[in-house]
């Protein structure tokens, strides 16, 4: 069996397409990623060894600039992005048998896949862009629906209209080249109405947060026994546990001046720090020697060897750290992070952080209770119901399905 995953997202997006394409390799089938063409991501799946080909522009060229992307940045990309699946993806998936989508609504790839006669799967790594009756749907660049408007149902439906003024016109033309017709509701079109959700159950529950028929695979993990590096391990072994402090691909959306602040809040703790330079360039704000610095690195390693993980709550490193038994102070910024952090919380694993700007007081408090031995406890109890399978799980899923299908129906309308 032959099988095309693609994505456009951060780390975040690309790394769990490399732990499926390593477990389906592993049950025999061919596997190829289409992903965007940062050079970490390049070199990600080349340590997978699974064969990439670039789509689109890099993610770093849109969310490293001085700022936040804008809403006008939103609508120039979206078409780029719908025009680049349908040129890529249609070379790329000859001879395939299926195609799964994730990262930033994959308009297009559906469209590819009905026209090659592909079997398609859409999975994402949280559910808050699928319709819910009982949740309203998050912010999405367009025009907004009034404050005033509490029904569900209406917001949902809005939140499709903007999805359609994102996609709808580049959608729909890329389908009319494939002598396809058009579509009236692309965000229902794109998800499907069982779309695959690669989140951890006890991290991100699935009952009850859709309306759609969700298949919960858990998430897709990416082995790694890399060896951290000598002056990385010389680090961690020269006194206690350190904080770990990462903001992943966040750039423009880390928290202000967090370098400083951060390793005045460890040290107000009397912890050494580990900063994770990430897109953020995070630095050392001094030479003193209870500061390390350190670039890309095992995560899964290394987690289990510091005293707390601070960070923004995205959902590689919420695992990551949950599974390495290790407490959290989660630092959200955007999308669904929140959740991620209110998650943490919950379970009583770490933190939430409410202010999305932390100051050293602020994240001192954080970290006490982060370091409590109550929230250590029960970070290690925790991550013995993390799973580890999520990745074989999908991989089988796909085995199983026909090997190809017939054209799928387009939905017309709002259900």
């Amino acid at each position: 069996m032959r099988v095309l995953l693609t994505t456009w997202g951060s780390r975040g997006d690309v790394e769990p397409l490399a732990g499926l394409a390593v477990a389906l390799r592993e049950l025999g089938a061919e596997v190829r990623v289409c992903a965007p063409p940062d050079e970490e991501f390049t070199a990600l799946l080349a340590r997978a060894g699974v064969p990439r080909v670039p789509l689109g522009p890099s993610v770093r060229s849109v969310v490293a600039g001085p700022r936040p992307p804008t809403a006008k940045d939103a609508f120039r990309l979206a078409p780029e992005l719908v025009a680049a699946r349908f040129e890529t993806l249609t070379a790329a998936a000859e001879g395939s048998d299926a195609l799964v989508a994730t990262g930033l609504m994959p308009a297009g790839a559906r469209d590819v896949a009905e026209k090659l006669g592909l079997r398609y799967v859409l999975a994402c790594f949280h559910t808050l862009g699928l319709p819910s009756r009982h949740f309203p749907p998050g912010r999405r660049p367009g025009t907004p629906s009034p404050q005033d408007e509490t029904d569900n149902r209406v917001l949902w439906e809005q939140d499709a209209q903007r999805v359609n003024a994102l996609y709808g016109e580049a959608l729909n033309s890329g389908r009319a080249a494939l002598g396809l017709p058009p579509v009236d509701n692309v965000r229902d079109h794109v998800l499907t109405d069982r779309p695959w959700l690669a989140a951890d159950p006890t991290l991100w529950p699935s009952r009850g947060r859709t309306d759609l028929d969700l298949v919960h695979t858990g998430a897709w993990i990416l082995p790694d026994d890399r060896p951290l590096p000598a002056d990385l391990d010389a680090f961690l072994d020269a006194g206690e546990p350190p904080v770990y402090v990462g903001f992943g691909s966040m750039a423009s959306h880390a928290p202000e001046d967090i370098a400083r602040v951060a390793t005045e809040a460890g040290r107000a703790r009397g912890r050494r720090v580990l900063l994770a330079r990430g897109w953020a360039d995070l630095a050392a704000v001094d030479d003193s020697d209870d500061c390390f610095v350190v670039g890309e690195v095992n995560q899964q390693a290394l987690f289990r060897r510091v005293a707390a993980v601070v960070h923004h709550g995205g959902a590689g490193t919420t695992t990551a750290a949950a599974l390495a038994g290790t407490p959290q102070v989660v630092v959200p910024r955007i999308a669904d992070q929140p959740y991620w952090a209110g998650r943490v919380a919950e379970l009583g694993i770490g933190v939430a952080h409410e202010a999305p700007t932390p100051t050293v007081d602020s994240l001192s408090a954080a970290l006490t209770a982060a370091l409590a031995p109550e929230t250590r406890t029960r970070a290690r109890e925790v991550s013995g119901t993390i799973r580890t399978d999520g990745a074989t799980v999908a991989a089988k899923l796909l085995l199983d399905m026909p090997l190809r299908d017939h054209p799928v129906q387009v939905p017309q309308g709002n259900p």
